[in-house]
């Protein structure tokens, strides 16, 4: 197996350009302020993210991706904690593909 000659140079700006779009963020957010409409949109980006994530799969309506979307739904509204959500979610999943579904 050999590198292209252009591997190395794009694999750096491709981290690079990331690096810098996660950490531009943090800073940017220095200058505003803080309102209750800007902490709403805040709270609502992971929830957004997951969406933007499962959407896709849910589309296709297979089984297994629709119920890991229910027990991610299920947990988030029992418990209300995204990262146990999205444990369960994947859990579920990977125990129907086990199965064979």
């Amino acid at each position: 197996m050999t590198l292209d000659a252009a591997f190395i140079p794009l694999l750096l700006t491709m981290a690079a350009a990331s690096f810098l779009c996660r950490t531009s963020g943090f800073w940017l957010m220095r200058f505003v302020p803080v309102t209750p409409r800007v902490q709403a949109a805040l709270n609502a980006t992971p929830l957004a993210v997951m969406v933007g994530i499962v959407a896709p799969a849910a589309a296709r309506g297979n089984l297994p991706e629709l119920a890991g979307l229910s027990a991610v739904f299920i947990v988030m509204r029992v418990k209300g904690d995204d990262v146990l959500a999205a444990i369960a979610g994947v859990a579920v999943l990977a125990g129907l593909r086990v199965v064979g579904l």
